[in-house]
């Protein structure tokens, strides 16, 4: 560990941060991961601490840390804290932004907590963790202060992100700071999670008043770079990325991209195979059967991005695809799917046998035992929780891909609830549908949340993350992030793209086996290269073209997949009611773009969504670019 001086000659720090510094009983800058997680529990002894914080006169406990074999356990007291609030953000400057400013939502400037926030620092023990955010080649300085009572939380950051040792750098200036600071949540934010930034030219300040650390640690970070983006003009996408390589040795590299729950995890998942190895396409709910097909030989996965795909300028070649690499370090990934031993034997494996301990989230834990990620934690009702985690570090995962790739396909994953005549809703998307450039830039603008998502506390049925599924964390305005998204597609003319539903196609639970099967698909077509002979508009003009039929591994894929208005439990009458609630959903999510600053190609798009255009219409204003 260094000492004070030391880490006072290396950073270049702000002045309220210096004397924090100046100020703290001790202030450990660790010179590794492993000293990291040994600062979780103070010594090697300990196998169970509580995480606690006094709140006016009396000891809160937010949370309990269990050393086992093969990482650190974290469960949360409280139900709410194990998933991240969509509503956490808060502005504390006077930048351009469409966010709620903190002083519009609490009715007092964000200086008075600031101060008190900076006073409260400087009386702990503090952690102070340098990193790198957007990863070691492409990635910008960055320090996090945190609490040394709390350091699971930056164990955990030094696992998200790229963890730098302080010893083997001359200098260090900070483009952005994570102050946390937990118990203000019960001071202040009345329990709630609250995420304040505050941005300048060239530092992004966060402080975080809780410690899950979906809003601050994970999202947080992807906030600093979808700032520094929009300074220089670039998008870090909400996506997961794979190249994908054929029992032929053929490649294709997709893009995946989703609000959370969408998908994006299970793009770099092996297909799901039942005991006797067969595929379970979808169980009709109403019935019960069972559709299967079978596939002898699957797809390898090469593995680019789990969540945060940066895409700056140097990227960008004169290919005509947008080029991507990884935002992150370690990927945040939710195991809710992992419900039995076997369900993914790559992160299983990982997790296990790991060579150095990783940490988890809400996951049962024995202290010395091994933690397992089917194993997941009960809420207080008695049931599972739905947002279990572990942070996997990117280089413990086989075949990874280390440096930028060519996105061939940029597909959109969309959680569907059940659909049929008598109860109509938004879930008529079928297996996989080819959208045009234009339907593309309008799905990541609305960018649905989804039936039923895990990940966030939410009770809307039917809510928006916006541009990209990433307006959650941006901190700036839309219509800047739409016009990126514009640039972004027009830039990339030989990048296709399709739209892809998981839970639900009409009467039928999928789980997500449409991306699977649709990730096999492609890549023996080598991507989106269809004649439009093999295509049919969808009856829902904004769900782009039906495929007329699918072949997998020589079997067919049932037309009831694929064009769902063919089901006769939701037929063309309960399709129609679906198409009208998507309508009516984007009308309403596309009020927010109506500004004279919107891009002209944008703005001729949302006016051909309005007059009721067709997909020749949305083809004439961007070519699909298929014969």
């Amino acid at each position: 560990m260094l000492i004070l001086n030391i880490l006072m000659e290396r950073f270049n720090l702000p002045q309220e941060l210096a004397q924090i510094v100046e100020h703290s009983p001790s202030v450990i800058v660790p010179e590794s991961k492993e000293t990291l997680y040994e600062l979780i529990f103070g010594n090697s002894r300990s196998d169970r601490i509580e995480v606690s914080y006094e709140v006016n006169g009396e000891m809160v406990k937010e949370a309990s840390v269990v050393r086992c074999r093969n990482g650190a356990v974290v469960n949360f007291e409280e139900d709410y804290m194990r998933r991240r609030d969509p509503d956490s953000m808060r502005i504390a400057d006077d930048q351009p932004t469409d966010k709620p400013r903190f002083e519009e939502v609490y009715g007092y400037p964000f200086s008075e907590v600031r101060e008190e926030t900076m006073r409260w620092l400087a009386t702990q023990e503090l952690v102070l963790v340098p990193f790198k955010a957007g990863g070691y080649d492409y990635g910008y300085e960055a320090v996090l202060v945190c609490p040394r009572n709390a350091a699971f939380f930056a164990f955990a950051l030094g696992q998200l992100q790229a963890f730098v040792n302080i010893r083997e750098v001359d200098s260090f200036t900070p483009r952005a700071i994570i102050y946390m600071a937990p118990p203000f949540r019960h001071t202040r934010f009345n329990g709630k999670q609250v995420v304040v930034h505050s941005r300048s030219e060239t530092l992004h300040e966060i402080f975080s008043y809780n410690l899950y650390p979906g809003p601050s640690a994970k999202k947080g970070v992807y906030s600093v770079l979808l700032d520094i983006g929009e300074q220089e003009g670039w998008v870090t996408a909400h996506a997961s990325a794979a190249r994908i390589i054929t029992p032929y040795e053929n490649e294709m590299v997709m893009m995946h991209e989703g609000a959370s729950g969408g998908g994006k995890s299970e793009l770099l998942q092996d297909v799901r195979r039942e005991e006797d190895g067969r595929v379970l396409v979808g169980v009709n709910t109403v019935n019960g059967t069972r559709h299967y097909i079978s596939m002898s030989d699957t797809c390898t996965i090469e593995p680019v991005t789990d969540d945060m795909a940066m895409c700056c300028p140097s990227f960008q070649g004169g290919s005509g695809k947008l080029t991507l690499s990884d935002g992150e370090d370690g990927w945040f990934v939710r195991v809710d799917g992992i419900d039995e031993y076997g369900a993914d034997p790559t992160y299983e494996r990982i997790s296990i046998h790991t060579k150095e301990p990783l940490i988890f989230f809400n996951l049962q834990a024995v202290p010395r035992a091994t933690c397992l990620l089917w194993e997941h934690s009960p809420d207080s009702d008695g049931t599972p929780c739905s947002n279990p985690r572990v942070i996997i570090p990117r280089r413990m995962i086989d075949r990874v891909v280390k440096e930028p790739v060519e996105v061939d396909v940029r597909s959109f994953g969309v959680r569907m609830p059940p659909a049929t005549a008598e109860h109509p809703s938004y879930g008529i998307v079928g297996l996989m549908h080819i959208l045009p450039p234009a339907l593309a830039w309008l799905w990541r603008l609305v960018a649905p949340r989804g039936y039923n998502n895990p990940s966030i506390v939410d009770d809307v049925p039917l809510a928006s993350e916006g541009v990209g599924s990433y307006w959650p964390f941006a901190t700036g305005e839309r219509v800047t992030q739409a016009n990126l998204l514009m640039e972004q597609i027009l830039n990339c003319p030989n990048t296709k793209y399709v739209l892809i539903p998981n839970q639900h196609i009409g009467i039928y639970d999928i789980g997500f086996s449409a991306e699977w099967i649709a990730r096999e698909y492609l890549a023996r077509r080598g991507g989106v290269n269809f004649r439009m002979d093999r295509l049919s508009p969808a009856r829902c003009p904004i769900l782009g073209y039906s495929l007329k039929e699918m072949k997998v591994d020589g079997q067919y894929i049932s037309p009831k997949f694929l064009r769902p208005e063919l089901q006769e439990r939701l037929g063309q009458k309960g399709y129609d009611a679906g198409a009208k609630i998507l309508a009516e959903f984007f009308d309403r999510e596309l009020r927010d773009y109506d500004t004279a600053r919107l891009h002209p190609m944008g703005k001729a798009i949302i006016d051909c969504f309005r007059a009721g255009g067709s997909l020749e219409d949305y083809c004439e204003l961007i070519p699909l670019g298929l014969e």
